[in-house]
């Protein structure tokens, strides 16, 4: 399960996407759209325009534009960056691998096994979908109910 955190991240990222590439949104604007609390939001486009993904634009036509391309923001690339390690189990984690501490052999454990297939499909699925993707499902469904679903 996703964070609200990264839901919010997501959503924003969407809003951004939708708008004029050259037109900053106002946090509050965004906020008020997707029902994001405005301090929350403030911190998460913190947090993405740290690692490049939005930027920052003072003054009157100040705000909020991406970065990067909506077609080179993953749902992957995010979740990672919001919540940590997309992993079932810690010792299947790509990024912070950790040994379980019951487990007696990760080469015979089963439910490592199945959990394995359930990881690589998972992270096959949001490495490859973008931002640019939601906008097309966007254009005939609610964004905001695509992800809270």
């Amino acid at each position: 399960m996703i964070s609200q955190k990264a839901k919010y991240a997501l959503r924003a990222l969407v809003v951004l996407a939708r708008a004029d590439a050259e037109k900053a949104l106002f946090i509050s604007d965004i906020a008020e759209e997707q029902n994001i609390p405005k301090k929350f939001l403030e911190q998460i486009l913190l947090d993405l325009k740290r690692q490049g993904i939005v930027m920052s634009r003072r003054g009157k036509m100040g705000g909020y534009l991406l970065l990067k391309a909506a077609e080179d923001i993953t749902f992957g690339e995010v979740l990672r960056l919001i919540d940590g390690p997309i992993a079932p189990l810690p010792c299947l984690s790509k990024i912070a691998y950790r040994r379980c501490e019951d487990c007696a052999s990760e080469a015979t454990c089963e439910i490592r096994h199945v959990f394995n297939e359930v990881a690589n499909v998972t992270r096959g699925v949001l490495d490859k979908t973008t931002i640019a993707d939601c906008l097309v499902y966007g254009e005939n469904h609610n964004v905001a109910a695509l992800l809270d679903s």
